[in-house]
C-alpha cells in the first residue's frame, strides 16, 4: 500500500507503512516543528497522531487538531493509493472519484458531494453507503480534513484506486462456514455491509496494543495489598502479559490448548488469561465453585498444558486430579507462598521468570500467525442441564462486541473506571471487566474475594467506579440491607426518605419516556436523600448501573429508579459473547432487555399469536460453536448462521425486546397449558418480602405448587444460616410471633404466619390469566438456596434441574393426595 500526498513539493510515492504529511500543518502539538521538515519523513497514521520516529506528534492547522484517520495501519487494504489534496476552500464536502469497484449499495457516487461519517459515506441523494474495491470492503477509517474536525480553508478530494488481488490489512484464516467445533478452524465471519458491522477485524494483540500505544501510561489494573492500592499501567500490563506468553512458552503450551484459570479476580487472572492468547493457547475460566471432579472436567475437555490456580484450596483439587489431566505438564500458584513443593508447580513470581530465555522474535512470530478467526477463548457454560459445554469465542467475538457495545453506550477512552468482583469465568464479567475495558483504557479495580459476603460495598467507596455491573441478586441484598436501615429510621426520617422516593419513581418514569419534566420537590430530595445514598454505596460517579444474567424484578428496578438510580438490563449469553441488547438513558424502558446492540439483529422463531417467539440472534458475537460438540452446535447455530437462544420474547412497538421466558423452563401442565414460571415467581417474591427464593412446579401436574425460601443471615463462608434475616423477624413479630429461625417456621408454622404467606399467594393468583396459572399448594424450605448448596449457579441464576432433585419429596408431598 501507499499513500500519496498531493499538494506539497516533492510529492511521492512510498512503501507500506510509509505517509507524507502534507502541506499545511501549521505545527505539532508535542513539539515545534518546521513542516518542511516533515514533507517527505517516513511515518505512520494512528488514530489522531502521526508516529516518527518512534515518538508521535499531533498536527494542528490554523490552530486546530487535525483529525487523521487516512486508509493507512490495521484498517488498511493493501494494494490501495489514497490521494489528499488540500485547497484553500473551506468546506465540508468530499468529492467522490472515480476508481471505485463497486458500493455496497447500488449507486453511481461519481462527483457526488458527500460527508464522511466516521466509518462511512453518508451521501444526500443516496443515502449511507460504503465502498468496495474487488468485492472488499473498503473501511473508511478517517476523519480527513473535512466536516467538523477539520481545519479551516479545506477541502480535500480522495480517490480509491483498485488494483488487482486486493488483501484484507487483517488476516483472516479462508473459512467458508459461519460454524466450527473443532480447535483450529477458522469460521466465516458475518460481516455486515455497512455501519459497525461491518467493521475490519482485529485481534487481541492488536487491540490490546492499540491501547498501550496511546494510553499505555494510565493506570490499567489496581488492587490492594497491605491495605494499599497498587496500580500497573497499560505498559506494564502489556509487558506482564507477553512476559506470562513467554512463560508458557517455555511450560510447553500447544497451540489450540488450554490455559485453566481457576481463582478469584486479581490482575494474575487477566495477565494469564491475555498471555494464554498471545501464546497461541485458548484461555479457560473454571469457577472456583467447581468441585475437583467439574474442574478435571473442564481440563481435560480443552486440553489444558497449565493451570493456573489462586491459591492452596484451589490447587489441592486439582492435585487431586492431576492424574486424569493427560495433557496437564504445569501448575502455577498466584497467591500465597506454596505450602508444599512439587515438580511442575511454580509460584507466580517463578512463572513470570520462566520465560526470559525465550526471545521476542518467537513470541512475536506466535502473534504474527494468530487470525482474527480463529478461536482464542473457551467459555464454559454451567452446566444446569448437563455437563458445561465450551463455548468457543474467536478474536472478532471479543473486539468487535468490546469495541461495539463500548462505543454504543457512550464510553470514553481512558476515563472506565470498574470493580471487578463477578465471576470472570462467566462472560458477563470477563467481556465488562476485561475487554471493554482494555478496549477504553479503563481501569479494573479488584474487589476482595469476599465481596459478596458484604465487602463489596467498602471497595465501591473507595473506587466510586463510573460504571457498575451486578447481577440481579447483588441489587436485592443491596435492596435489603436499605430497607433494614430504613426500617431503625426515625418517623420524620421515614416519611422525608418516603417523600423523596416518591418524587424519584416519577422523575425515572418521566425520563424513561422521554420527558424532560422534573417533579415538583426534586432538587431539595436529590440533596437531602438521592446524592447521600449514592454516596453511601459508592455509586455517586456512576453514570449506569447494569444488571444481567439473571431475571430482575420489577419491585427492585422501582427501588432504585425511586432513589433516581435507574438499573439498566443487559441481555445475552455465553454464546453471544455477551452483551445482544444494551439498555442505557436513551433507550430503557422497565422489565425489558433495551435494544439490539447495533450490528447486531434478532429474529423471532415460530411466533405465537401473541408474537411471542423463540430468541434468535445474528452478529459478529456469535460464538464460532460448542468444542467438540457438533451435534449441540448444530442445534444451536441453524443453517442459515442464527444462534437460536432458547429463551422466548418480542419486541413492543418502540423495538423494545421483552424476555419472557426460557422454553425448557416452561411448565406444561397435565392439562397441556403451558406457563412460564418466572413472572409468577417475582411476582410471589413481591407480595411476601420475606421470600428469597421461589421456584414454581407442576410441570405433567394437575395444579402449580411452589417451593419457598424465607430470607435469612450468610455466614462468612457464604452459606446461609438457620437465623432469620431482620425483615423476616419483623414481618412475623408484627403478627405476633418472636422467631429468630427458620426452623422455628418449618417444624410448625404458626396459623398467623401462614395465613399472611396464603394471603399473598392469592393475591398473585387475583392476577392469574388462567385457572391453570394459579398456585395451589406452597411449602417453606429449611434452608435458603446458594450456590455453595447447589441450587444456584455462579451468577445466582437458579439450577431447576439441580432443586428438582433434591427437593424431590417435598415436591411429591404436594400430589400425593
Amino acid at each position: 500500500m501507499s499513500v500519496n500526498g498531493v499538494g506539497h513539493p516533492g510529492n511521492q510515492t512510498y512503501s507500506p507503512r510509509v505517509c507524507c504529511i502534507e502541506n499545511g500543518l501549521d505545527k505539532f502539538v508535542n513539539a515545534p516543528l518546521k513542516k518542511d521538515s516533515y514533507t517527505q519523513s517516513t511515518a505512520s497514521l494512528e488514530e489522531n497522531k502521526v508516529i516518527v520516529n518512534g515518538s508521535y506528534n499531533c498536527p494542528l492547522t490554523n490552530g486546530e487538531m487535525a483529525h487523521i484517520h487516512h486508509a493507512e495501519g490495521r484498517d488498511a487494504r493493501a494494494g490501495r493509493k489514497v490521494e489528499s489534496t488540500c485547497t484553500g476552500e473551506r468546506g465540508p464536502a468530499l468529492l467522490v472519484q472515480s476508481g471505485i469497484g463497486r458500493w455496497a449499495s447500488p449507486l453511481e457516487p461519481q462527483g457526488q458531494e458527500a460527508a464522511i461519517n466516521q466509518h462511512f459515506v453518508e451521501f444526500p441523494k443516496y443515502g449511507t453507503t460504503r465502498p468496495c474495491i474487488n468485492n472488499n470492503l473498503v473501511p473508511l477509517k478517517l476523519h480527513s480534513s473535512i466536516g467538523p474536525h477539520g481545519p479551516p480553508g479545506c477541502k480535500e478530494a480522495l480517490s480509491f484506486t483498485a488494483t488487482e488481488n486486493v488483501q484484507p490489512g487483517i488476516a483472516l484464516a479462508p473459512a467458508e462456514l459461519m460454524w466450527s467445533t473443532s480447535r483450529d478452524h477458522a469460521v466465516k465471519l458475518r460481516m455486515a455491509k455497512s455501519g459497525p458491522g461491518s467493521e475490519a477485524s482485529m485481534t487481541v494483540y492488536q487491540m490490546f496494543q492499540e491501547t498501550v500505544k496511546i494510553y499505555g501510561d494510565l493506570p490499567a489494573l489496581a488492587a490492594k495489598k497491605n491495605g494499599n492500592w497498587e496500580t500497573l499501567t497499560y505498559k506494564e500490563y502489556f509487558q506482564q502479559c507477553r512476559a506470562a506468553a513467554k512463560s508458557f512458552l517455555k511450560l510447553g503450551l500447544e497451540r489450540y490448548h488450554g490455559v485453566g484459570i481457576l481463582g478469584f479476580n486479581s490482575p494474575e487472572w487477566f495477565i494469564a488469561d491475555v498471555g494464554c492468547i498471545l501464546a497461541g493457547g485458548l484461555a479457560v475460566g473454571i469457577y472456583v465453585t467447581n468441585s475437583p471432579e467439574a474442574c478435571q472436567y473442564v481440563g481435560n475437555h480443552c486440553e489444558a498444558n497449565v493451570l493456573v490456580v489462586e491459591n492452596h484450596k484451589q490447587l489441592v483439587k486439582i492435585l487431586k486430579v492431576k492424574d486424569q489431566l493427560p495433557h496437564l505438564k504445569a501448575i502455577v500458584q498466584y497467591k500465597d507462598e506454596l505450602e508444599q513443593k512439587l515438580s511442575n508447580l511454580y509460584t507466580w513470581k517463578e512463572f513470570l521468570k520462566l520465560g526470559e530465555d525465550v526471545s521476542e522474535e518467537t513470541l512475536n512470530d506466535v502473534i504474527r500467525s494468530q487470525v482474527a478467526n480463529e478461536c482464542c477463548s473457551l467459555i464454559y457454560t454451567s452446566g444446569t442441564t448437563g455437563q458445561p459445554k465450551g463455548a468457543m469465542l474467536s478474536h472478532d467475538n471479543i473486539t468487535w462486541i468490546a469495541n461495539t457495545a463500548g462505543n454504543m453506550t457512550n464510553l470514553k477512552q481512558g476515563e472506565q473506571m470498574t470493580v471487578s468482583y463477578l465471576p470472570l469465568s462467566h462472560v458477563a464479567a470477563q467481556v465488562y471487566d476485561l475487554w471493554i475495558s482494555m478496549r477504553f483504557a479503563g481501569t479494573t479495580y479488584f474487589a476482595e474475594p469476599d465481596a459478596l459476603k458484604g465487602s463489596l460495598v467498602n471497595t465501591l467507596r473507595e473506587v466510586r467506579p463510573t460504571t457498575f455491573l451486578g447481577v440481579p441478586r447483588v441489587w436485592e441484598k443491596m435492596q435489603e440491607k436499605m430497607k433494614a436501615m430504613g426500617a431503625k429510621a426515625s418517623m420524620i426520617r421515614s416519611k422525608v426518605a418516603n417523600w423523596a422516593k416518591s418524587i424519584g419513581l416519577q422523575a425515572s418514569y418521566n425520563a424513561m419516556n422521554g420527558s424532560d419534566a422534573v417533579p415538583w420537590g426534586y432538587m431539595l430530595a436529590n440533596s437531602l436523600v438521592f446524592k447521600k445514598v449514592r454516596v453511601a454505596l459508592g455509586l455517586d460517579r456512576c453514570t449506569a448501573c447494569y444488571t444481567g444474567a439473571a431475571p430482575i424484578t420489577k419491585d427492585t428496578l422501582e427501588f432504585f429508579m425511586s432513589f433516581n438510580i435507574p438499573l439498566f438490563e443487559l441481555y445475552g449469553m455465553s454464546e453471544s459473547t455477551g452483551p445482544h441488547t444494551v439498555s442505557w438513558h436513551s433507550a430503557n424502558r422497565i422489565m425489558s432487555c433495551g435494544k439490539e446492540v447495533v450490528g447486531c439483529s434478532t429474529k423471532l422463531d415460530k411466533p405465537d399469536e401473541d408474537g411471542i417467539g423463540e430468541l434468535c440472534f445474528w452478529g459478529r458475537h456469535v460464538f464460532m460453536g460448542y468444542l467438540n460438540m457438533r451435534e449441540q452446535t448444530e442445534t444451536a447455530l441453524d443453517q442459515e448462521g442464527w444462534l437460536h437462544s432458547g429463551d422466548l420474547g418480542k419486541h413492543d412497538k418502540d423495538g423494545f425486546l421483552f424476555v419472557t421466558g426460557r422454553i425448557k423452563e416452561l411448565i406444561i401442565t397435565a392439562g397441556g397449558e403451558n406457563i412460564p414460571p418466572v413472572p409468577i415467581e417475582d411476582a410471589v417474591k413481591e407480595e411476601l418480602p420475606i421470600v428469597s427464593n421461589a421456584m414454581l412446579v407442576g410441570d405433567k401436574r394437575k395444579f402449580l405448587s411452589i417451593l419457598l425460601t424465607l430470607k435469612c443471615n450468610i455466614d462468612d463462608s457464604g452459606e446461609p444460616t438457620d437465623e432469620l434475616a431482620p425483615e423476616t423477624v419483623e414481618f412475623c413479630k408484627q403478627r405476633g410471633f418472636t422467631v429468630v429461625h427458620i426452623s422455628d417456621l418449618t417444624v410448625k408454622i404458626p396459623p398467623a404466619i401462614s395465613k399472611a404467606i396464603q394471603e399473598g399467594i392469592e393475591r398473585v393468583n387475583i392476577r392469574a390469566t388462567s385457572n391453570a396459572q394459579k398456585i395451589q399448594k406452597w411449602t417453606i424450605l429449611k434452608r435458603d438456596f446458594s450456590i455453595c448448596g447447589g441450587e444456584l449457579g455462579p451468577t445466582m441464576k437458579l439450577k431447576r434441574p439441580i432443586v428438582h432433585k433434591m427437593y424431590k419429596e417435598e415436591i411429591e408431598r404436594f400430589y400425593a393426595e
